[in-house]
């Protein structure tokens, strides 16, 4: 009798236990790795995929997304351009549940993308957050090159990449209507990441209680290289 009761309350504690572990992994304990050690496996995997030799492709197996079934920690926030030509898993060859990915035209950061980028650094604990603008982004070209109202909701996307546009013609007056679509490419992306803490008293927080770091990159279409801008 007393050792059916032992065994009772042994099962249950096992079972809480389970539980307990399964939330904390699921609320996000954390990546369990610094802001800098996060960069640094981007950099690394970025460099697997520069050279061709990617292996993370072989992590995303069934094994792979049954571990994953019942939570995440990301150790990188991405926020980058909706160009299929750009996808940040494959451009750092990265497996499943490594990278918090968010995608729209021209990396801008309107309230959704903010409330995306607020839930993975404060919930999943994501201490790097990097905005990946790309060479040849098709919304900064319209943005550059535009001549009145875009159509539809466009319009909003080339509203929110203005700012950089205009300090990109007048940085690099003189030069290429391409030099300029690089230039403005770079500045979007530097204004973004500036602007997460600016526009978002959650990230705000938490970069200044050193929970997470804000960084700016750029994609090279030609030989896949992400630059760190400064």
């Amino acid at each position: 009798m007393k050792s059916s009761k032992v065994a009772g309350r042994i099962a249950a504690l096992a079972t809480a236990l389970a539980a307990t572990v399964g939330i904390a992994f699921a609320s996000g304990a954390g990546a369990g790795i610094s802001a800098d050690e996060a960069l640094q496996k981007l950099i690394d995997g970025n460099n697997r995929y520069v050279e061709s030799k990617m292996h993370s492709s072989a992590l995303c197996d069934a094994t792979a997304r049954g571990k994953l079934a019942k939570g995440q920690q990301p150790y990188a926030i991405i926020l980058s351009c909706s160009d299929s030509r750009v996808p940040p898993e494959i451009v750092f060859d990265q497996a499943l549940g490594e990278v918090f990915v968010i995608r729209v035209a021209g990396n801008v950061a309107d309230p959704l993308v903010l409330g995306s980028v607020e839930y993975a650094a404060e919930h999943l604990k994501s201490p790097l957050v990097m905005v990946l603008g790309h060479e040849r982004c098709g919304a900064v070209t319209a943005t550059v090159g535009a001549k009145g109202k875009a159509e539809g909701n466009i319009e909003a996307i080339v509203k929110a990449i203005e700012p950089a546009a205009k300090k990109a013609k007048a940085k690099c007056k003189g030069k290429s209507k391409e030099e300029i679509i690089e230039c403005a490419a770079e500045q979007n992306a530097k204004d973004v990441a500036a602007d997460l803490t600016k526009k978002s008293k959650i990230v705000a927080h938490l970069v200044k209680e050193g929970k997470i770091k804000i960084v700016s990159a750029k994609y090279d279409l030609d030989d896949g290289k992400v630059t760190i801008l400064k």
